[in-house]
């Protein structure tokens, strides 16, 4: 099977969308740029269409690659028939190729091995060809001073096993049984039930149930549970049933080698099969829990990415805290630090008036327009500190999720960009930018260490890098960036550029002044013809003397637009913009063999409405102002929440104390509910009722139910 067809088998999208987009990733084109503007070439496939194409790209490499090795190995040997290279060709995936391989794979000194060195794989061949009834004058031939009659029967049967455990369709059945029967089951390990540590995994003690219905979250907690001590896993089947069906397979009569058979049989099932098999259905659980897991968190970090911004704002932020202080810093409207120092307003110092008159006079010398508090330690306090305060304006006042924060003040990057300030005043500063644009800010921070995901220490760490990489590189090339304004972290996830060439722009900006085209942008160092091809699209230029310089609009199909404008008998100008106009542009005249419907619409669509940020504004919340810890709460309470963290079980809530609170997936609707996402999204402002307060686990279930 070549590429092609196996992708096509595994993605049932068409042969020509699939094809054309390979051709485009040979020619190191990006998603992003294939979905937005080779809309002819893929038959309209979006991100996420192509992205399968990509991954199962990658599997096919990966199992060509497995495919070579093994037949390199073969041929060493000198084992190679025609036979075995024909169902080697044929294998579509890793386990069947490995099964063919295992035979004549290398292994270390086992058992089998040491009988084939006793000279005793001719005696097994004799009983696994069922015919003699003289099997003890047949051992007898095989016996020695240093093996008696039982060693032999004994080796031969360690041959037996191991021919048996290699067996393709052997390994199969049991892997059929173990996909469609196997149960999972824990114990707990006694001497750790009474640590402290072990009520969160409380839940998972002495338990059991299907493994196929095992829910991804619990298998990753019953796996974390395991890996630091406090269960034991087992992995149950019916083996009565399986080695009854292994032994109708392999004994066609009843001789005096059934006997011998048979127990072979037992013993490559409990020693060989069983212990490799039950782990690779574990692993293959695993794998699944973690796809799962990773698809969570990238719909998490979507979300969260292209969270509301504020805008080009003027803002105050503040990182606040008791004992420290509350470390404030003032941002211009491009995110520019031009103050910072810290204000006492808590215990133990409590200079309250001293902190509302240096707010309030810094809100008027620095032209704030809004304030943003971060929402750790001291959150709720500073709120309440900072309402009260009768400013000369309207100042709008927002709660900033901080997550994070403390990671990209501590890192290369924030020093770099601040390096004679500590990370108090870094840390501010990232909550100020958070509010102003979420995307802009968060992209200089390990996705990891948002806090959105699911089990995220626990998953394929390799894995859950190039998803959420993806994710990243998705939402920013869906936004756009100013190349005038974004940082090296920004541009590094601009289709077709990456580090490097991030850096260059950054440093051609410095020393060469503000971008004023995109036509500049090739004069950037080693930016070439192809790194602007995929860039130049998701790359914005404001207040440029060619309107489309701020659009979604390609440069390659500027001579298009322009035309369009010349056939209305206006300037580029008046077109962009002005939607009755461009409703009524017959775009069936401006098709050709490179340019099709689909993307004429995407730019008529473009030109009605250039460099709009698709994302919706911040929006004000205010936590319930009587609420102060987990002790303040009752069963039947209502109470506003955002919601900070989607699950497969169910969505957290900050209601404005340390714990979230948790609706359960049961609790999220009246009726049935297949995905959490369709009903809530992440930093969902909502009306949340208490069910139930565990204050000793420090528990919160909450419902979403109007009704409850």
């Amino acid at each position: 099977m070549d590429l092609l067809a196996f992708v096509e088998s595994k993605t049932q999208l068409p042969k020509k969308g699939i094809s054309n987009t390979i051709d485009l990733l040979k020619e190191d084109c990006t998603i992003p740029f294939i979905s937005r503007y080779r809309k002819e070439k893929t038959g309209n496939l979006d991100e996420v269409e192509i992205g399968r194409i990509v991954e199962f790209k990658k599997l096919f490499e990966e199992l060509e690659k497995r495919r070579a090795t093994i037949f390199k190995a073969l041929e060493e040997q000198e084992v190679l028939s025609p036979e075995l290279s024909s169902q080697i060709n044929a294998a579509i995936d890793l386990n069947t190729l490995e099964d063919l391989y295992l035979p004549f794979k290398k292994k270390r000194k086992t058992k089998a091995e040491t009988a084939r060195n006793n000279g005793l794989e001719p005696l097994a061949k004799i009983i696994m060809s069922q015919k003699p009834d003289s099997l003890s004058q047949i051992v007898s031939r095989y016996t020695s001073a240093d093996i008696d009659h039982e060693a032999a029967l004994e080796g031969a049967r360690h041959i037996i096993s191991e021919w048996i455990s290699e067996r393709s369709s052997v390994r199969n059945r049991v892997r059929w049984h173990l996909n469609k029967f196997a149960r999972i089951q824990t114990k707990v390990v006694k001497s750790k039930a009474d640590q402290e540590k072990a009520i969160k995994f409380s839940d998972y003690f002495n338990w059991e149930e299907d493994l196929k219905s095992c829910p991804s979250h619990r298998l990753l907690a019953i796996l974390r549970a395991e890996r630091e001590g406090f269960i034991r896993i087992a992995i149950l089947i019916d083996k009565e049933k399986v080695l009854n069906e292994i032994k109708q397979r392999i004994i066609e009569r009843q001789t005096e080698c059934t006997e011998q058979i048979a127990l072979a049989i037992d013993d490559a099932f409990k020693r060989l099969l069983f212990p490799s098999l039950s782990n690779e259905i574990l692993q293959t659980a695993k794998e699944k829990a973690d796809e799962n897991a990773i698809q969570v968190f990238s719909k998490n970090l979507r979300q969260l990415l292209l969270g509301a911004p504020l805008g080009e704002k003027r803002i105050l932020a503040l990182d606040p805290g008791f004992r420290s202080g509350c470390k404030l810093v003032c941002l211009s409207a491009q995110g520019r630090l031009e103050h910072n120092e810290n204000i006492y307003p808590h215990a133990p110092k409590n200079d309250v008036k001293g902190a509302m008159k240096k707010l309030n006079s810094l809100v008027d010398a620095y032209k704030i327009d809004a304030i943003a508090i971060g929402n750790g330690t001291a959150s709720r306090e500073t709120e309440r500190l900072v309402k009260n305060i009768r400013f000369n304006k309207d100042i709008e006042v927002f709660i900033v999720n901080e997550a994070g924060a403390s990671i990209y003040s501590a890192s290369k990057i924030a020093r770099d960009e601040f390096p004679n300030f500590d990370v108090t005043v870094r840390g501010a500063v990232s909550i100020g930018r958070r509010l102003a644009d979420p995307l802009a800010e968060l992209v200089k921070i390990d996705p990891k260490s948002i806090g959105v995901g699911q089990y995220q220490h626990d998953v394929d760490q390799h894995k859950l890098k190039d998803s959420l990489d993806t994710v990243v590189e998705s939402c920013v090339n869906t936004i756009g960036v100013n190349i005038n304004t974004a940082s090296v972290s920004l541009l590094s996830y601009v289709s077709g550029i990456g580090d490097k060439l991030a850096q260059n722009i950054v440093d051609h900006r410095k020393e060469k002044g503000p971008f004023k085209s995109r036509a500049e942008i090739k004069k950037v160092a080693r930016l070439g013809a192809k790194a602007f091809e995929q860039s130049a699209g998701f790359m914005r230029i404001k207040n440029a003397k060619n309107p489309l310089d701020d659009s979604a609009v390609h440069p390659e199909s500027y001579s298009l637009v322009a035309k369009m404008a010349k056939d209305e008998k206006i300037n580029l100008n008046d077109l962009v913009g002005n939607k009755p106009l461009l409703e009524k542009i017959d775009l069936q005249q401006y098709c050709n063999d490179q340019i099709g419907l689909p993307t004429l619409k995407d730019i008529v669509h473009e030109l009605e409405k250039p460099g709009v940020d698709p994302r919706e504004k911040a929006k004000i919340f205010s936590f319930d102002q009587n609420l102060k810890s987990i002790d303040d709460l009752k069963e039947g309470q209502l109470l506003p929440g955002i919601i900070n963290n989607i699950t497969n079980f169910g969505c957290f809530v900050d209601i404005g104390i340390k714990e979230n609170g948790l609706i359960h997936v049961s609790n999220l609707s009246d009726t049935f509910v297949k995905d959490v996402n369709a009903i809530v999204n992440l930093h969902q402002q909502v009306i949340v009722k208490v069910l139930e307060v565990d204050k000793i686990r420090k528990r919160i279930q909450l419902s979403l139910h109007s009704k409850r």
